[in-house]
């Protein structure tokens, strides 16, 4: 069972791994400015693949669920994180957005009933400290409209992971993460063309490579183990990983670009990694994780020990 729990705190890890490579990515291959077009081409194609793959559609009562829940984890999220990409510096939009565990423990304490325990607010503030020491630079611009963009794409998010794990999923993973994809993607459609207008006649070679990299790698994959992490761990500890995703860029365009690493940045790299085992070597096993009721007794097991007990049927 222990050996079950780090491989899917391993594979949940993959995600925003592969995240962290979309900077490289974009600034390498794909055409400049033009964010919305990519946030659109890598999320609704994937989650059309994904669906003919599949070939499931939603119950009744869940098609406006994975429309909201697409809108918040894809749609809202990639439309406000470039908003603030283009008007901050990536450093200060990066540091803003590793607030997220934050918000994430906060919703989850409301809405699913999760633990806000001191140890999880300390690891956050640490987190965000080392985010900020990895990424921030010293002539890092404030702007209001991109803090706010930033602030709002990390709301969303949060909000998006808490909603996932509350809602849980209702069909095998690949259908709700399709369904969640083409939500995103219908929601991206229209501002992509009312604020980039309608895509270029032709694409270059390098262009395609990224956009199928970004696609298939970026979003189906990386989005389907994100998924499933969040139904089988406690959603304050899947939000934690997110802090892989910074790491990941500066580490690529370290090792890539031939960038340089300051000793501020070495110790803000060692500081998330401090952070990410702290946040998750105390994720709790099944036979521990029963939980006190108001009556001071014990009660059944927590949705997230039910969820990691049933890993193994996931399809």
């Amino acid at each position: 069972m222990l050996s079950n729990k780090w491989s899917v705190l391993f594979l949940t890890a993959v995600a925003p791994c592969v995240w962290g490579t979309t900077y490289i990515v974009a600034a390498e291959l794909l055409p400049p400015e033009r964010p919305l077009l990519t946030a659109v081409l890598r999320s609704l194609p994937a989650g059309v693949v994904l669906l003919v793959m599949v070939r499931r559609l939603p119950a009744s009562g869940w098609w406006w669920k994975a429309f909201v829940l697409g809108a918040l984890n894809i749609g809202v999220f990639f439309a406000l994180l470039f908003i603030a990409a283009y008007r901050l510096p990536g450093g200060v939009a990066a540091t803003i957005g590793a607030v997220q565990p934050l918000l994430v423990a906060l919703f989850a304490s409301h809405w699913i009933g999760e633990q806000l325990s001191v140890k999880k607010l300390t690891t956050g503030l640490t987190g965000l400290v080392g985010v900020g020491l990895l990424v921030l630079q010293a002539q890092a611009r404030l702007d209001f409209l991109g803090v706010t963009a930033a602030l709002g794409g990390a709301l969303a998010m949060a909000a998006g992971v808490v909603l996932t794990k509350r809602w849980g999923r209702p069909d095998t993973l690949l259908a709700t993460t399709s369904w969640q994809l083409i939500g995103g993607g219908i929601f991206l459609v229209p501002l992509a063309l009312i604020i980039e207008g309608p895509p270029p006649a032709s694409f270059t070679t390098a262009n395609i490579v990224g956009y199928l990299y970004l696609g298939i790698i970026g979003t189906a994959l990386a989005y389907s183990l994100w998924f499933r992490g969040i139904h089988l761990m406690p959603a304050s500890t899947a939000a934690f990983l997110g802090l892989l995703s910074p790491l990941v860029a500066t580490l690529c365009g370290w090792s890539i670009l031939g960038e340089s690493l300051t000793p501020g940045q070495i110790l803000g790299a060692v500081i998330i990694l401090v952070t990410l085992v702290a946040a998750n070597t105390t994720w709790a096993t099944p036979r521990n994780t029963f939980r006190k009721t108001s009556h001071g007794g014990r009660t059944r097991p927590s949705v997230a020990a039910k969820n990691f007990s049933n890993s193994r049927r996931l399809r």
